[in-house]
């Protein structure tokens, strides 16, 4: 997403963020929470549309910045992109905050939320706007109170990327936000060690085009911009989402790159000033998605049944001022070099407050 001139992160991957209005600022998460879960293609045509509706807004103005959901019943995990402090907001059906819950880790610029498969909340601190981290992490909070961070290199140099896909297995595959719609995806190459670094492996790329959907901060590059990711519970589809369109594989086991190479179905997603936070339903029916800026509203999409996208030709590459322009009024050219640049798990919380004391130290800083 694009970041205001007169807010700039200090390059080193372990500051924090300047507080302020950023769409790239500092985000937190955490906290343990305490049941586990149960049990390069071309663009897809859209699917037959499909009625979106309104579930609830947020109104809540620690909510402003929006970019991370797990949809887990009648209860919602949020994380924002802003602020100065680790923190997963608990949402009831009417996107009001119930509980918030808060973990000493000092993240960077966290992106998008995911529940794994034994309770342990997960946060991917891995978006960098100028490309100047020298690494990225995952954060874990887990259900006994403990907390994780997990730090990591790509192995061709700094990327941006804000969206985490968790396989059924526990295993994190991070997307990267490519501004030419060209998304590498990543996995650990070697097992994450808590405190420690390891290396990245490219397994694979997701390609989307230019779709005509409207929405997004920076024109029709919004169409190719990846801003988050999703795998339902049951672990059937996996999904990734840009600022104004949601596609979905189909998932056999925990074979994500696998998936990701297959067509996948494409959803229309209603247009929004910058949507970022995608989760599958807690019954997989379903996405929900959400975005930046308060009130903002939390929409419930459908998902087509079927797995196998309508064929259409993909149009043509676009060139740079073409994806900035939007048909009418364009982008600024602030706005644009920086976009060239660039579970049930929560019910536990139900019977009262999960609120844990920040202890006097916690673990380093992520870098």
């Amino acid at each position: 997403m694009s970041e205001p001139a007169a807010h700039r992160r200090r390059p080193d991957a372990g500051a924090r963020s300047v507080p302020g209005r950023c769409v790239r600022a500092v985000a937190l998460a955490g906290a343990a929470l305490g049941l586990a879960l149960g049990a390069a293609p071309p663009a897809a045509a859209a699917e037959e549309p499909v009625a979106p509706s309104t579930r609830c807004q947020v109104t809540d103005p620690r909510l402003a910045e929006l970019s991370g959901l797990v949809d887990v019943g009648d209860r919602v995990l949020a994380m924002v992109d802003g602020g100065d402090q680790a923190a997963v907001y608990v949402l009831d059906g009417a996107c009001q905050v119930v509980d918030v819950v808060t973990a000493p880790l000092d993240p960077y610029d966290p992106e998008d939320l995911a529940v794994g498969p034994d309770g342990t909340v997960w946060l991917a601190d891995t978006g960098d706007n100028n490309a100047t981290r020298a690494t990225v992490a995952l954060l874990a909070l887990r259900p006994d109170g403990t907390t994780g961070l997990y730090r990591m290199t790509f192995p061709d140099g700094p990327h941006d990327a804000e969206a985490l896909l968790l396989a059924p297995d526990g295993t994190p595959y991070v997307v990267t936000k490519e501004v030419l719609g060209a998304s590498h995806v990543y996995r650990p190459a070697t097992a994450l060690v808590d405190g420690g670094t390891v290396g990245l492996a490219d397994v694979g790329t997701v390609t989307v085009t230019l779709t005509g959907t409207p929405g997004g901060p920076v024109g029709r590059a919004g169409q190719l911009l990846v801003t988050g990711g999703a795998v339902a519970r049951d672990g059937s589809r996996l999904a990734l989402r840009t600022y104004t369109d949601a596609y979905v594989w189909p998932l056999a086991g925990s074979d994500v790159p696998g998936a990701l190479a297959g067509e996948p179905v494409r959803v229309a997603l209603p247009a929004a000033p910058q949507g970022e936070a995608v989760s599958f339903t807690a019954d997989g029916s379903a996405l929900l998605v959400a975005g930046e800026g308060v009130p903002g509203d939390v929409t419930l999409v459908p998902v087509p049944a079927t797995t196998a996208p309508s064929s259409a030709a993909a149009p043509a590459d676009p060139s740079l001022p073409e994806l900035l322009s939007d048909g009418s009024s364009g982008v600024s050219p602030v706005t644009a070099g920086l976009v060239a640049a660039a579970v049930a798990t929560a019910l536990v919380w139900i019977g009262g407050r999960l609120l844990r004391r920040r202890p006097a130290a916690g673990p380093p800083r992520n870098g």
